[in-house]
């Protein structure tokens, strides 16, 4: 693993693939970190089309850092310090969850920075009814800071309205990932992101919420073939 300073803190990643093939960013939900995406980065970075595949931790998570504070902005600020950091002026963005609504925030902000954009059963950013009750914490060591869990159970509840005022500005190709009737997500929520975004479109995979765990096949099937429906270029790290 490799670390890198971004907006205050430090963040953790995971790399495959050729330094000089066209990014690809990999975010992860609530409660992983990079290493979730192992399979499938293996895949993408070895595929005929390499890609160079980046999976951070992002704060409170893994191994980057637990500062405490766990606003949805600063995880997109983070996420985007950590491109400018690494000289990446645009790139494909796959994102799972949690993860997936930091990338909606990335993209509404800097639509340019945002080639084309993979949403992995993402819940739509409006308030929970009933409200999500308030989580017990595990006994023992955990991979991630509950204080995490307490702040985007509170947002997740209560979601700033501009979040969801704000989708039509995701103005990149989008890829909408359901995971189907036994998901934990509503799959009515996941249709509303896919009808929100101007230029997305819908595809479900009966697997549940975890997606490129349970069935990474129908994942990639679904996924590889959107990434490459407009041409890459290959760029070298400056």
């Amino acid at each position: 693993m490799d670390t890198v300073k971004a907006n205050g803190i430090t963040l953790a990643y995971r790399t495959w693939g050729p330094g000089t093939a066209p990014p690809l960013l990999l975010l992860h939900a609530r409660g992983a970190d990079g290493a979730d995406w192992v399979p499938v980065a293996e895949q993408l970075a070895a595929s005929p089309s390499p890609r160079r595949v980046l999976a951070p931790d992002l704060r409170g998570h893994g191994r980057s850092d637990w500062p405490g504070t766990y606003a949805l902005e600063d995880m997109r600020d983070d996420v985007q310090g950590f491109l400018t950091a690494l000289g990446i002026a645009r790139t494909d963005v796959v994102a799972h969850s949690l993860g997936g609504v930091v990338a909606c925030l990335l993209a509404q902000r800097t639509p340019g920075l945002v080639r084309r954009l993979v949403l992995e059963d993402v819940p739509a950013p409006l308030p929970l009814d009933p409200p999500r009750p308030p989580a017990e914490r595990p006994d023992g060591d955990l991979p991630f800071d509950w204080e995490m869990v307490r702040a985007t159970d509170e947002q997740r509840n209560a979601p700033d309205p501009v979040w969801w005022d704000h989708m039509g500005r995701i103005t990149m190709p989008t890829l909408v990932i359901g995971g189907g009737p036994d998901s934990s997500i509503p799959q009515e929520q996941v249709a509303a992101v896919a009808e929100r975004i101007p230029d997305a479109r819908l595809v479900t995979i009966d697997a549940g919420h975890l997606v490129h765990e349970t069935r990474p096949d129908d994942f990639l099937a679904a996924v590889e073939p959107f990434l490459h429906e407009a041409g890459l270029t290959s760029r070298t790290p400056s």
